[in-house]
């Protein structure tokens, strides 16, 4: 195994070790938009089995949920020449994807003096605010002549790149790349053996729950079975540890339930499947028809994210606190696909509203649409990385 990295100098700490094969760097400067680039990632590392990808970010808080494998998370370091060259000389990416904008000018050159190919995407308008001091433009100006390819999001945005000295030539107006859609897995054949057990059972799952907020998931759901007795609900607790002190609770409540990970079954009289396990979400959004995305009813938590369900055909219910995710659920809201609730009350309330079947389906359908929306922009970019890529494997074959 590779030795270690030195530390950086910044938060980062040590790098982890840089996995064989070709590597793709993504940058998020917007943590609304990591998902858009772990849907490249997806794509990327199907028609390239054995690709990787270096995604970077800003905050540690922001690190996305059940991210596949080949997907290597980590904070970016401070724009130091020192730390750049650094970063850069470790990794070796083969091709950079930079997200949104928000440049780093020293970074930027280190990219462009070790020769990593990089493209600019969803570049928006007010990630390149007018500079106003000469030497400000000036490394804006040098930064974004590092870019070979430029999508941006709208005619406007091209001419502001243009004035801080973009080629027009590079510049393509795309819209944004796809957020989401890439349907996370499960085991068919359980999926079918849940899906016959459970196919009259009206359900709702209450995915990612905080122990915080565990008590009013449970009354919201007492509340639901008073009206409708035979609802179940699955409980995905946010750590599978949790679900000792979740299933000791029912215990002390009365509450028939069954435990995923001893092995059981939903019987009849079942009301609550505690899904204490990792890796089986995909399951989950697949059986239920209405979707509550926990860590949003309690502050300190930053919400979940709303394309996981979205993919997968349910409608989402979320809390306020959704800080980590707002643009994302902001989007699904305005959409009609998403709908806030604020407690017991008004969860067990959208519960029973969208277990009609049309009601859901009509809510899962918009879900969905957002969730796809900018596949065609991401095809381009996914042709665009392969030229590369296919142009730096050659280049390192030799002759």
């Amino acid at each position: 195994m590779p030795a270690m990295a030195r530390k950086a100098g910044s938060d980062t700490g040590v790098f982890p070790p840089r996995p064989q094969g070709q590597l793709i760097w993504a940058h998020a400067a917007d943590p609304d938009r990591i998902p858009a680039l772990v849907q490249i990632a997806y794509r990327a590392e199907a028609q390239r089995p054995g690709l990787h990808m270096l995604l970077t970010h800003v905050d540690p808080r922001d690190t996305p949920d059940h991210l596949p494998g080949h997907v290597i998370p980590l904070v970016i370091p401070r724009d130091t020449p020192a730390e750049s060259h650094e970063f850069l000389a470790h990794w070796r990416p083969d091709v950079g994807i930079w997200h949104t904008g928000h440049l780093r000018p020293a970074l930027l050159a280190a990219a462009r003096q070790a020769q990593v190919p990089m493209i600019l995407v969803d570049a928006v308008e007010e990630a390149f605010a007018e500079p106003r001091l000469p030497w400000h433009r000036r490394t804006e100006r040098a930064a974004i002549t590092t870019f070979e390819t430029i999508c941006v999001n709208s005619a406007n945005t091209g001419r502001r790149l243009a004035r801080i000295g973009a080629d027009p030539a590079q510049i393509e107006v795309t819209g944004r790349l796809q957020e989401g859609g890439a349907a996370l897995p499960c085991n068919e054949e359980t999926r079918t053996d849940m899906a016959e057990t459970l196919a009259t059972r009206p359900l709702w799952l209450a995915a990612m729950v905080e122990p915080d907020e565990f008590p009013t998931v449970i009354e919201a759901h007492r509340q639901a079975i008073r009206a409708a007795h035979r609802l179940m609900l699955i409980l995905v607790p946010r750590r599978p540890e949790d679900g000792d002190d979740m299933a000791a609770s029912l215990r002390e409540q009365g509450m028939r339930f069954i435990r995923w990970s001893d092995g059981g079954y939903p019987e009849e009289t079942t009301q609550v499947l505690v899904a204490d396990t990792y890796g089986e979400m995909g399951l989950w959004y697949r059986l239920s028809p209405v979707t509550f995305m926990g860590s949003s009813l309690t502050s300190g938590h930053g919400g979940r994210d709303p394309f996981e369900p979205a993919a997968l055909g349910s409608a989402i219910l979320y809390g306020p606190n959704v800080s980590r995710h707002l643009q994302a659920y902001s989007r699904f809201a305005r959409a009609g696909a998403a709908r806030i609730v604020r407690d017991a009350s008004t969860l067990s309330a959208a519960v029973l509203r969208l277990n009609a079947p049309d009601q859901a389906a009509i809510m899962a359908q918009a879900a969905w649409e957002v969730a796809t929306e900018g596949a065609e922009v991401t095809d381009m970019v996914l042709e665009r990385l392969e030229e590369i890529l296919d142009r730096r494997a050659k280049t390192h074959a030799g002759p």
